[in-house]
């Protein structure tokens, strides 16, 4: 279907890897089925990043779990953005939850769900679990609707 793409700036073009996540664009189209409630899931089995203490690698399988809301993350912006972790120097934690925030900030999804499995170093594995919902109005029963 011809113009569902319309706006994607990095599908079908050279590939330009950003160096920093602040400089990686997360792209998003429509959602086609907004009023249902599914799951859409991303395996980066080759995530890498740097400490920032030793500077040494740390290799990660980043796993994104998220229900979309109006729009839909475009894969191969995602597959930039994470790439561009190899060089950040970061801790675990919060390399997590920033991929996790980027990522609401970006589709506005209804819920998301980011886990950093952190292979082990120094014989400790970490693994981060980062959450968000969008939170849900109650309205008041005085309210006029």
């Amino acid at each position: 279907m011809k113009g569902e793409a319309k706006g994607l700036t990095q599908l079908g073009t050279e590939t330009k890897y950003p160096n920093h996540p602040n400089e990686a664009v997360l792209e998003t189209f429509v959602n086609k089925c907004p009023e249902r409630h599914y799951i859409v899931e991303f395996q980066c089995p080759e995530f890498t990043s740097l400490c920032p203490k030793t500077a040494q690698p740390d290799f990660a399988n980043i796993t994104i779990k998220y229900s979309p809301n109006k729009l839909c993350v475009e894969s191969k912006s995602l597959k930039l953005y994470l790439f561009s972790f190899r060089n950040y120097g970061s801790f675990m934690e919060h390399i997590t939850n920033k991929i996790l925030g980027d990522l609401v900030a970006a589709c506005d999804p209804k819920w998301m769900e980011v886990v950093g499995d952190f292979y082990a170093r120094g014989g400790i594995k970490i693994v981060v679990r980062a959450k968000y919902s969008r939170p849900i109005r109650i309205p008041n029963p005085d309210e006029r609707i």
